[in-house]
């Protein structure tokens, strides 16, 4: 596209003089002259045809000055519309006004138009500069917008509400929740009924951040989810999970999880740990007690791998709570960790809260422990309880 150039001069003479200096680059189609002999000519040809990307004036003009075209211009606030001011060598004061005011370069008469090529070289240069940063801008602006629309998707694919069981109000107690560090995350978690006496529910952490995790965990919670809810057991659950997704892993990705059934009548909840973080079990007495930790890789490393399981029984009152390491690793302005030990220790004397307030614990005691820092990874948590 040629550079559209508007000369703005009383002087009829000046339209004649740039037509035949630049006539080589006006024949190329590097340039595009138009001409108004006032600001007022000018200012309506700015309205009609917003493409202009040079403003040539000279201030002294009749009906409307450059210095007010000048501020006409600013006001439409276009920073790739460059404005070079012309006037007499006598007229600094006019000219230093103009440039205070925003003028991109000046030209005095009778002008060198050697220099001037040089300085519509110059703005051509700043023009292309700031067209390519709001093209970048612009890029970063839907990439925003898709991002916002991506999270609402992410959130809504997770259970949302509560308690999501109602019919077992009076046997269990469920509660979760997933803040992303950045727009979207690699964290999941997830529950669903298998049949009347049984619930699958799971917690889980992509490695990495930002899209590709997010992509990387809508795929592993569907795999899940559809796989579990067949009624396997953990273990073939996650083995079969494991090994669909080693064998579609980008840039080796990989997830750690947290999968079990839990029996509402008996309080047995069957499980398997994928390398995933051991959780937590506040019993109703108000000790706290860490599960052992899993000797079973993370999922999505290696295909054909045989995932174990075990067993754990829940107790009438007692509380499983289930987190990713963003709340153990989450650091403070000197990054300092928040740890195991000082979950475990806030945990204590927690088991007659509900689930929702045993996760509202955490997340407020995290919370005040980071202060200003930023968050620096997913932060996920899901309680279990039998009542």
């Amino acid at each position: 596209m040629p550079i559209k150039i508007l000369s703005v001069d009383d002087e009829n003479d000046l339209e004649l003089l740039l037509t035949q200096y630049f006539r080589r680059k006006i024949r190329k189609g590097e340039y595009d002259f138009h001409f108004a002999h006032n600001g007022l000519e000018a200012l309506t040809m700015l309205l009609k045809e917003k493409d202009f990307d040079i403003i040539l004036s000279d201030i002294n003009m009749p009906e409307m000055d450059g210095l007010t075209l000048l501020t006409k211009i600013n006001e439409m606030q276009n920073p790739a519309l460059k404005c070079i001011m012309v006037s007499a060598y006598g007229d600094m004061g006019n000219i230093r006004q103009a440039m205070n005011n925003g003028a991109f370069d000046f030209a005095t008469k009778p002008i060198d138009l050697d220099d001037l090529s040089l300085t519509i070289e110059k703005a051509i240069e700043q023009i292309h500069y700031i067209k390519e940063m709001q093209k970048e801008h612009n890029e970063l602006t839907g990439i925003k917008g898709d991002l916002a629309v991506a999270r609402e998707i992410q959130q809504a694919i997770l259970p949302r509400i509560f308690p999501p069981f109602p019919e077992e109000t009076t046997s269990m107690d469920i509660a979760a929740e997933m803040n992303a560090a950045k727009d979207v995350g690699g964290d999941f978690y997830d529950f669903f009924r298998i049949d009347k006496d049984r619930i699958g529910f799971t917690i889980a952490d992509v490695s990495g951040k930002g899209v590709p995790a997010a992509i990387f965990m809508a795929v592993a919670r569907t795999l899940i989810r559809a796989t579990g809810i067949r009624g396997v057991s953990p273990a073939e659950c996650i083995t079969y999970s494991n090994s669909l997704l080693s064998q579609e892993s980008v840039n080796y990705m990989f997830v750690t999880v947290f999968y079990g059934i839990y029996n509402i009548r008996t309080g047995e909840v069957t499980y398997t740990n994928a390398g995933h973080n051991p959780p937590y079990l506040i019993k109703a007495n108000g000790t706290v007690e860490e599960l052992p930790l899993s000797k079973d890789i993370v999922a999505g490393a290696i295909d054909d791998y045989q995932y174990t399981e075990k067993t754990l029984q829940l107790e009438k009152g007692d509380t499983l709570l289930l987190y990713t390491d963003g709340v153990t690793e989450a650091v403070d302005a000197e990054v300092n960790d928040y740890s195991e030990d000082r979950l475990k220790k806030l945990l204590d004397h927690s088991s007659k809260l509900s689930c929702q307030e045993v996760v509202d614990k955490v997340k407020a005691d995290v919370k005040d422990f980071v202060g200003e820092a930023e968050q620096s990874d997913d932060i996920t948590l899901l309680a279990l309880k039998r009542l």
